[in-house]
């Protein structure tokens, strides 16, 4: 997998890739990123890649060229159908562990970091192929976005992770949140692990972690359970959490 970011900030990534996971995806060549500063790419002596808005207005906006020439000069030779070019605003599509999922699938994707007020309208209308947020809320530019996006989704890489099955187990992959987990000691001040934990029954184990990850949802999260995939056993434990009254309904 191979991520092109398009940033006016490249030093922001600096350490971010070097660490953990990611550093780890990247010796094993499971990962490669490479940062593009959009500002060698814009024209004149001074590089300008902003200006005022048409219609006035406070701040500036990205211009349409810098960003332009920047991706179709790095992606050269590629069409545009096999490369995600991703615009990250707070008016692309929210993104989750199914989108994180989608991208993995691809073996390039290109991410462009807005700035300022934004980037120019045709930046969206005809360079980008998709666009996404991070959240409801607004940071000053893509590039953290960007970091979320390649950590989220390099971890579902085969061989980035020491077990390859943890994907799989990880909040929300299976449309809930995650069960409980415990490590050594078995007793810290005062509270104790489960016994069922330490039973050797793993059956037993799997089912206490499936409906303790169905109550943590369902508590923290129950608009989660409309759409995520219940056996008649999990609709049932579920109706036996409503019945203890809490304020949530059974899906």
């Amino acid at each position: 997998m191979h991520f092109d970011i398009f940033t006016l900030f490249p030093g922001m990534f600096a350490g971010v890739f070097e660490e953990s996971i990611l550093k780890r995806a990247q010796e094993a060549r499971i990962l490669s990123v490479a940062l593009h500063n959009v500002r060698d790419y814009a024209a004149g002596r001074h590089h300008v890649t902003d200006d005022t808005p048409y219609g006035g207005g406070g701040g500036m906006v990205m211009k349409p060229e810098p960003i332009f020439t920047a991706v179709e000069t790095v992606l050269a030779g590629r069409p545009a159908a096999n490369v995600p070019i991703i615009l990250l605003t707070p008016q692309g599509r929210p993104f989750s562990q199914a989108i994180a999922l989608e991208l993995s699938g691809h073996s390039r994707i290109a991410l462009i970091c807005g700035r300022y007020e934004g980037v120019d309208e045709r930046v969206r209308t005809r360079l980008a192929t998709d666009e996404i947020s991070i959240g409801d809320f607004v940071i000053s530019g893509g590039e953290l976005a960007a970091m979320i996006i390649v950590d989220a989704v390099t971890r579902l890489l085969p061989g980035a992770l020491g077990y390859d099955m943890a994907p799989l187990e990880d909040s929300f992959a299976t449309g809930l949140l995650e069960y409980p987990q415990y490590t050594r000691p078995p007793e810290f001040r005062g509270e104790a692990i489960p016994e069922i934990l330490t039973s050797g029954d793993h059956a037993r184990v799997a089912r206490w972690r499936r409906e303790q990850a169905l109550r943590r949802t369902w508590e923290r999260r129950p608009d989660l359970l409309r759409s995520a995939p219940l056996s008649d056993a999990d609709r049932a434990y579920l109706a036996g959490l409503a019945a203890e009254g809490t304020g949530h309904e059974a899906p």
